[in-house]
């Protein structure tokens, strides 16, 4: 049987109460000029325990909560080939480097994320909720880009993007064994996008080879709990404007679907089908003149 301590006299325990709760202050005061989360949960416990702490502490009416993603806003908030422009077209496959080179081991551990990643598609990990995907070929230098748009849990997107952050200077440079058993040097590098989204993070990364050279960017942008992210490359040098263009058009799309608008169509898209119908109007109107002429003529001559 556990001894119990003696009870101390009631006019003790009294005495003391005021001096506990000063040093519960103190402790708290001092916890939240150090490290955020032991301030906040501190802080937190004293706003439930005071009506005017609780009143203090109240977010601010400006905050506010992003909308989750539906499977039919993950697919009208993706790219097309008009947003892209110049020879781009929806893909037809796979590109075959993707398992030439980016399917393989790296010889440090860390680093096979990367490489996993860019093959199977999911740097950001994989969404909780609504995704969907698109991909797209440009036939003038065999670049393909990939697509994808999709709901998130956030503290895992938010993880997944640091970590992405940090990739230059864990992953700058390594080599990898690819699938045939050769040596390949895979180097990454920061590539600054726009300045689109709540958070974004660029990736240039390249795989060299004894007859190969892979040229690969990656994009991801946050907006919410949601985010888009993309991959850009070829066996030659592609062009980064491309992925930029399709980073700040995504993140446009995105935004106006999670606002609940449907996304305009590109300003080119439209003055082509405007041009498009001028010429139609044009060509009606020639041939009715055409028409008109050829006939008063004939009326002319067999009068």
């Amino acid at each position: 049987m556990l001894n119990r301590p003696s009870r101390r006299p009631r006019r003790t325990v009294l005495v003391l109460a005021p001096a506990l709760a000063a040093a519960a202050l103190l402790t708290t005061a001092g916890c939240s000029g150090g490290d955020g989360g032991a301030g906040t949960a501190t802080g937190e416990r004293a706003a439930s325990a005071s009506p005017v702490a609780g009143r203090a502490a109240a977010p601010s009416p400006s905050v506010t909560v992003a909308p989750t993603l539906t499977e039919a806003q993950a697919k009208s908030a993706l790219v097309t080939a008009e947003d892209l422009g110049g020879d781009w077209e929806p893909t037809k496959g796979a590109a075959t480097w993707r398992d030439a080179l980016l399917k393989g081991k790296a010889d440090v551990g860390d680093c096979q994320r990367l490489l996993d990643g860019l093959y199977a598609e999911n740097l950001l990990g994989e969404p909780a909720g609504a995704r969907a995907v698109a991909g797209f070929d440009d036939a003038d230098d065999g670049a393909q880009l990939r697509y994808q748009v999709g709901a998130y849990d956030r503290a895992a997107l938010d993880a997944s993007l640091d970590w992405l952050r940090k990739v230059p200077d864990t992953c700058g440079q390594f080599t990898a064994t690819d699938v045939r058993g050769g040596q390949v040097t895979v180097q990454a590098v920061a590539a600054p996008l726009p300045g689109v989204g709540e958070a974004r993070e660029g990736l240039h990364v390249t795989v060299t080879g004894e007859t190969s050279y892979l040229t690969l960017d990656f994009a991801a942008v946050r907006v919410g709990d949601s985010a888009l992210s993309l991959t850009n490359g070829g066996l030659d040098d592609i062009d980064s404007d491309d992925t930029r263009q399709a980073a700040q058009l995504g993140t446009q799309r995105l935004q106006e679907v999670l606002a609940g608008r449907t996304p305009a169509a590109r300003p080119s898209a439209q003055s082509d089908g405007q041009r498009d119908g001028q010429r139609n109007e044009q060509g009606d109107e020639q041939g009715d003149e055409q028409g008109n002429g050829q006939g008063d003529g004939a009326g002319d001559e067999q009068g």
